[in-house]
């Protein structure tokens, strides 16, 4: 299993990374929004059948993602019209994504608090499914990021911060980890992990800052690489408890050793939004 994960890895890291750096804006951002669909997908595998709130949940789900196939828009981007100027989403569009942010926080942390305490039963279907749709509703974030100014450091900076946390989570959770942070949840993580996670985000990003953000402070910095870590744990946890209530061990198939690909951005996506506002 180790194996198959970092052999994943190895493939799947390039190949993000060379979608950040090289991908036109339109490019990146049709991307992201087959990703999104492909999350939604994942969402209907996991808690199918659905009721009829669940299938509302996952049409809703569509809404913030139409405007990354705005033909309009797409047309623009792709033939570099109107002098140059490109459009930008709206004030409009960045108000509509921080109420989605603040509703995908608050789905995901009863639903996390809940499992923990009562079990997954004590959790209607329907009402995780809207959780989790939220936060594939928040998808467009990384297009929002990437494409904005100095869009590429910064995301790239959120996806180092991310991994550095996983990565100091597991070492220090493995190797002192005692306490169980939300055992109905995810058996495997512990307190003394996260607060390792956090403290390797807050390395991690003092030593990036040289490269990707030097116009930032220290102290800017440091406030946000725990802020990332402490988000993408509450998405991983969100994930998790998801599919606790399906029940599943897996959110999908698509990435080998990993999971699904909600398995995977679930710990970015929340991440992804508190960047694009911290950065503005």
């Amino acid at each position: 299993m180790l194996r198959t994960r970092l052999l994943t890895a190895a493939v799947a890291l390039p190949a993000l990374l060379a979608a950040i750096f090289f991908l036109p804006n339109w490019g990146f951002e049709l991307m992201i929004g087959v990703l999104g669909l492909w999350g939604l997908y994942e969402i209907y595998a996991m808690a199918r059948p659905l009721s009829v709130p669940s299938i509302l949940a996952l049409l809703s789900g569509l809404s913030p993602l139409l405007w990354l196939f705005d033909p309009f828009y797409l047309r623009i981007e792709m033939t570099g019209l109107l002098n140059g100027i490109h459009p930008t989403p709206s004030a409009v569009d960045a108000r509509c994504a921080l109420v989605v942010l603040f509703v995908a926080l608050s789905f995901s942390l009863f639903t996390i608090v809940r499992v923990a305490i009562s079990g997954p039963q004590a959790v209607p279907r329907d009402l995780a499914v809207a959780s989790a749709v939220m936060c594939v509703a928040l998808f467009p974030a990384f297009a929002l990021v990437r494409n904005g100014a100095n869009g590429i450091a910064l995301l790239v900076l959120m996806l180092l911060l991310v991994i550095c946390a996983d990565t100091g989570a597991y070492f220090v959770g493995r190797a002192i980890g005692r306490h169980k942070l939300a055992f109905k949840v995810s058996p495997g993580k512990t307190v003394e992990g996260a607060i390792g996670g956090i403290i390797a985000s807050i390395v991690g990003g003092l030593i990036l800052r040289r490269w990707l953000v030097p116009q930032w402070s220290i102290e800017r910095l440091t406030i946000f690489a725990g802020l990332v870590a402490i988000l993408a744990i509450i998405g991983d946890l969100a994930n998790s408890a998801f599919k606790r209530i399906a029940g599943v061990k897996d959110s999908g198939w698509i990435l080998p050793g990993h999971g699904g690909l909600l398995d995977r951005t679930c710990s970015l996506v929340l991440a992804a939004v508190l960047t694009y506002y911290y950065s503005r």
